[in-house]
């Protein structure tokens, strides 16, 4: 199954053009946004499952990230879910069209606030993210910067990172795997930088620090499904304590959350969208099934 990527940058204020993937369908949209440091091109193998039962798909390269523009500022998690609500607005993701919105890690707070500030999204799917509130597990910032900075990559060569991510991660597909080494700018000597600028990293953790996703629970009115990543031989339904430290927040996100469902992927990676797309695109298609179906539309849940 391969489909071809309609592959766009649409203006979405005086200093920023937004990079989609897109995959056009007469079905209820999907809008896919991707984690910290990542690009939106982890999504293709399941946007190829979504297109091929009808969905229209839209992957975004979020600001700084991919094939986008990095304006000198304003990296944070409300400011780039303000920058999809723009790009919504612009592709007429809007009204009847509202997507459901996917964000995998950093990518779930974005796709909450964007539910929960700008009514975005006709459901919300939080893939292994969502829930993140790094100062439920660093007491400063400094803390949380010296566990969390990313590496400098100086001097690494893209040949090593390429074949480090066929050592990590045998399971995944070699179009996963490419995918991931969008994440780097190839240098003229053969080495790689980083396509996130070290600071606007460091913004963006900030704002995962210091913004508590627990205050926009209460403002989302649509359904939600929580899709966490979770160790091997970790039963969460009957340990709330394992949970709680495993998944800081996530306990929150559950019971706060006012109509939620969740399926948990045990003993999958974090990047569980290109570890397992065909998986997750039959979970979000039953999901849009239950946003779509007759009964909500009548009761508004």
């Amino acid at each position: 199954m391969t489909s071809v990527f309609e592959v766009e940058r649409v203006q979405v204020s005086a200093e920023l053009r937004l990079a989609v993937r897109r995959l056009r369908g007469p079905r209820r949209p999907f809008l896919l946004v991707h984690g910290l440091a990542s690009n939106a091109r982890l999504w293709d193998g399941v946007a190829q499952h979504l297109a091929a039962a009808g969905h229209e798909t839209v992957a975004v390269d979020l600001r700084g990230h991919g094939e986008s523009d990095a304006p000198a500022a304003r990296y944070d998690t409300a400011t780039a879910a303000a920058d999809v609500h723009e790009l919504c607005r612009r592709m007429n993701l809007t009204g009847n069209r509202r997507p459901i919105a996917v964000g995998q890690s950093w990518g779930g707070n974005v796709v909450l606030t964007l539910a929960a500030r700008h009514g975005g999204a006709a459901g919300l799917v939080l893939v292994d993210g969502g829930w993140l509130h790094l100062a439920d597990r660093f007491p400063t910032f400094d803390d949380c910067w010296a566990a969390l900075a990313p590496p400098q990559f100086d001097g690494v060569r893209f040949d090593d990172v390429r074949r480090h991510l066929a050592e990590m991660h045998p399971d995944w597909s070699p179009e996963a795997r490419d995918a991931v080494l969008g994440n780097f700018r190839i240098l003229e000597d053969g080495t790689v930088r980083a396509r996130l600028e070290r600071d606007h990293h460091r913004s963006i953790l900030f704002s995962l620090w210091s913004e508590n996703p627990r205050d926009l629970y209460p403002l989302v009115d649509v359904p939600v499904f929580v899709i966490p990543a979770i160790p091997p031989n970790f039963d969460p339904a009957t340990d709330d304590e394992q949970l709680i430290e495993a998944k800081p927040g996530l306990y929150d996100a559950l019971n706060m959350l006012a109509d939620v469902d969740v399926r948990w992927y045990v003993g999958a990676d974090h990047d569980l969208h290109a570890q397992y797309p065909e998986r997750l695109a039959a979970d979000l298609l039953a999901f849009a099934t239950r946003v779509d179906s007759p009964e909500r539309d009548a009761t508004g849940r």
